[in-house]
């Protein structure tokens, strides 16, 4: 069974759907509301679980009944929640998300307890890193917590995969402590300075990053595919055919299920794939954890399109 270890953010979601997104200062009515389980790192965690893998989340949720929630639902997916620490002086991260008719979303989130994640709690799970095969980070939990995790994972040899979102200034340190990088086409821009709009400046920019130090790049471009710079080849994977629905969480089913895939040993030709199928049928469903597939949903979609 592969095992990964998520460190990273717990939140709940109140999504409503709209025809359109609002304009600036525009209020669009008629809606409807879905409040589920959310925040980047839970939803990676909640990915790989459903893929196969064996799960540990360090994270932060509040001293309240949406901490509570999270909690008990990330243990109803078989997921180890020791490291899940209730702090009494911020609240549960909330994100507030409006999605539109062809599926594309707003999203303005409320850290709260999301940012009382600490070096030392991490520190206090090390053992839960060493147990991993691969390391799942992204960037809505404290910088340094975050860095401190992916220095442990290297002194023990554990894999890294760094999922730079949402994005913020990097240095080239952080950069080396990725094995995988996964931007999508905002955040490849924002970090190498090479605005993506097609596969040619996809490629520039995983270059840049790659020369900043990281490892390998699997540059993420919705409809245009994968794009992946490894030791040296540059490989682009094709985006899966789908109407979507919600694109939320999209990202994160593709980062979990990389997770499972790489753990478990596979090729990036193997991995990529998976991930991308996992990311595709997010698409199709409302809501972030209540989108994700399962295994056998993923291996079903695959085989259809054999």
């Amino acid at each position: 069974m592969p095992r990964v270890t998520v460190v990273g953010s717990a939140n709940v979601d109140f999504t409503v759907a709209l025809s359109r997104l609002p304009r600036p200062g525009e209020t669009v009515t008629g809606g409807t509301l879905l409040v589920n389980h959310g925040g980047k790192g839970a939803n990676q965690a909640v990915a790989a679980r459903r893929l196969g893998a064996e799960v540990r989340f360090i994270g932060c949720v509040g001293d309240d009944s949406s901490g509570e929630r999270i909690r008990a639902g990330l243990a109803a997916e078989g997921i180890d929640v020791d490291g899940l620490l209730t702090v009494d002086d911020a609240a549960t991260g909330t994100a507030l998300i409006a999605v539109d008719a062809d599926g594309r979303n707003q999203i303005a989130v409320a850290p709260g307890a999301n940012h009382r994640l600490t070096v030392d709690m991490v520190r206090e799970r090390e053992s839960s890193i060493a147990w991993a095969q691969v390391l799942l980070c992204q960037l809505e939990v404290p910088l340094p917590a975050v860095r401190w995790a992916l220095e442990c994972a290297r002194r023990a040899g554990v894999t890294t995969i760094v999922n730079p979102a949402p994005v913020r200034p990097l240095d080239d340190e952080f950069f080396r402590l990725a094995d995988y990088l996964t931007p999508n086409e905002g955040e490849a821009g924002a970090l190498s300075g090479s605005e993506v709009t097609d596969q040619d400046s996809a490629r520039d920019a995983a270059l840049r990053l790659k020369q900043r130090g990281a490892g390998r790049v699997l540059l993420t471009m919705g409809g245009q595919g994968v794009l992946c710079l490894g030791e040296s080849a540059v490989l682009h994977f094709p985006a899966f055919p789908i109407t979507p629905v919600d694109t939320t969480a999209a990202g994160d089913a593709f980062n979990g299920a990389l997770a499972v895939g790489v753990a478990a040993g596979g090729s990036l030709e193997q991995a990529i794939p998976l991930a991308s199928a996992a990311a595709a049928l997010a698409c199709t469903r409302r809501g972030a954890q209540d989108s994700l597939p399962d295994r056998g949903d993923v291996e079903r979609y695959l085989q259809s399109l054999r």
